[in-house]
């Protein structure tokens, strides 16, 4: 691709590696394109954030392509990933440490079936408080983190799918097709909740977005490589 390719808009799609931000995604292929390129600006940004402890999908947008981010990110979403069952965390996942540990002796493959019916359709989430959401011009973590009580509205969101795909004692796999703006984390939080028990996320991967999957995405390594070399 030529740099008047990346200039008038380009969709790429990234499988987000593990452990790094959406942002950090986004500025690190911003640097290599204007490296690459030998420019000092281009824009780059993306349709809807993973979080770190997530892999997957990413809709990366270039140029005049960053124009329709809005329309990519309000499209539907599926997920694979973990419930972890008996435990809870702050966060819903495994960016903070359980806090609390709940019986699963009662907790039958039938009855973590019949539970997912509890979610499907249009529902009402509360956020995790440990997220980039903000509240008075803060993100929502940063009260969490200064240990800062703070009032969360629920939201409607709709899951369309929930099916079970593995059960392993404790451990949970599943796939969520499910609207913009619903919280996997504290879908994994609720789902331990209605099973009379506690549960937490211990692994997730983004695996669409509207028609775009996962299986046609490049590591952040092979974009790179594929960049033409600076000539010194």
């Amino acid at each position: 691709m030529t740099l008047e390719d990346y200039q008038a808009g380009q969709v790429l799609l990234i499988d987000k590696p593990l452990n790094w931000t959406s942002f950090q995604v986004v500025n690190k292929l911003r640097w290599e394109i204007r490296q690459a390129f030998s420019i000092k600006k281009i824009k780059v940004g993306h349709a809807g954030t993973l979080d770190p402890l997530a892999t997957g999908l990413l809709i990366i947008c270039t140029g005049k392509m960053t124009k329709q981010i809005d329309t990519f990110q309000g499209q539907i979403k599926e997920y694979t990933g973990t419930i972890a069952l008996g435990g809870t965390t702050p966060s819903f996942d495994l960016e903070s440490e359980i806090n609390e540990t709940f019986p699963t002796d009662h907790i039958t493959e039938e009855l973590i079936h019949e539970t997912t019916k509890q979610f499907i359709g249009e529902i009402d989430q509360f956020p995790p408080v440990f997220s980039a959401l903000k509240k008075d011009g803060k993100r929502l973590y940063e009260y969490a983190r200064a240990g800062e009580a703070v009032e969360i509205k629920s939201r409607k969101i709709t899951i369309k799918e929930f099916e079970i795909t593995k059960i392993d004692g404790g451990s949970v796999d599943f796939r969520v097709i499910c609207s913009k703006g619903t919280y996997i984390r504290s879908l994994a939080n609720d789902f331990g909740k209605a099973l009379i028990s506690g549960g937490h996320l211990s692994a997730l991967r983004r695996t669409k977005i509207g028609d775009f999957h996962v299986d046609n995405a490049l590591s952040m390594a092979n974009f790179i490589t594929a960049l033409p070399k600076k000539v010194e």
